[in-house]
């Protein structure tokens, strides 16, 4: 395995499958976070919080994606230095005829402009939630007691337009980031003939949107309404 990781191949493949592995989070966090938008009442958005915070799968999954993400970013700055070394291109680029000249040699900066608004993130919900979760009040659903987690991010959104802004422009920001990483990491993992390529190219960029568009509508929803 430590030879394999040594080589370039086996470094991208550790990219790809930490990449995915975050996609589906990506998926699964953007869901529940659209809940703020479909109920104004909070409730929807507070049981899926809930549900997030108390379920023993997910207790045992923070941990894995937490060292998905210190290992992604990680490998990234390794095979960045990697490629500088030897030639001046970003990581994960195989067959520049397919890239998106742009993305691509942007992957480490606009990752970790990403990365930098998820401290950011981190700090103003998952800190609170996890550490301070008496600021946040509790509310009870349906008989269920548990905390009022919307009260705190629309609150946040409600209360400072920068950092509605911020959240957006992360958003963008990581649009941009999956609509090469998407491709690319299924490129390295083996779907690299040319009827695979054009078509997950395709979905790249629709993925992307959705998840660019998704993330941008939450602060956007609050701005507008409250």
């Amino acid at each position: 395995m430590s030879n394999f990781l040594s080589v370039s191949i086996g470094r991208k493949f550790l990219m790809s499958i930490t990449g995915i592995f975050m996609m589906l989070f990506i998926c699964v966090h953007l869901t529940l976070n659209l809940f703020l938008v479909f109920d104004d009442s909070g409730n929807l958005f507070n049981v899926g919080a809930n549900f997030m915070s108390t379920n023993p799968l997910i207790k045992i999954m923070e941990p894995i994606l937490a060292l998905g993400f210190i290992i992604h970013i990680i490998w990234a700055f390794i095979i960045y230095y990697q490629n500088y070394k030897t030639r001046p291109i970003g990581y994960a680029v195989t067959d520049r005829s397919y890239s998106s000249n742009w993305n691509a040699r942007n992957m480490l900066v606009i990752g970790a402009l990403v990365l930098t608004f998820l401290v950011i993130h981190l700090i103003n919900f998952y800190y609170v939630i996890k550490f301070d979760s008496a600021a946040m009040g509790q509310v009870t659903i349906d008989g269920t007691q548990m905390h009022n987690t919307y009260a705190l991010v629309a609150g946040l959104f409600k209360g400072s337009v920068i950092y509605g802004i911020l959240y957006m422009t992360a958003g963008i920001l990581l649009g941009f980031h999956l609509s090469h990483g998407f491709w690319s990491a299924f490129h390295t993992i083996g779907f690299n003939n040319e009827n695979w390529i054009p078509r997950l190219i395709v979905v790249s960029k629709i993925f992307a949107v959705i998840v660019a568009t998704g993330f941008s509508i939450i602060p956007l929803y609050f701005m507008i309404k409250f």
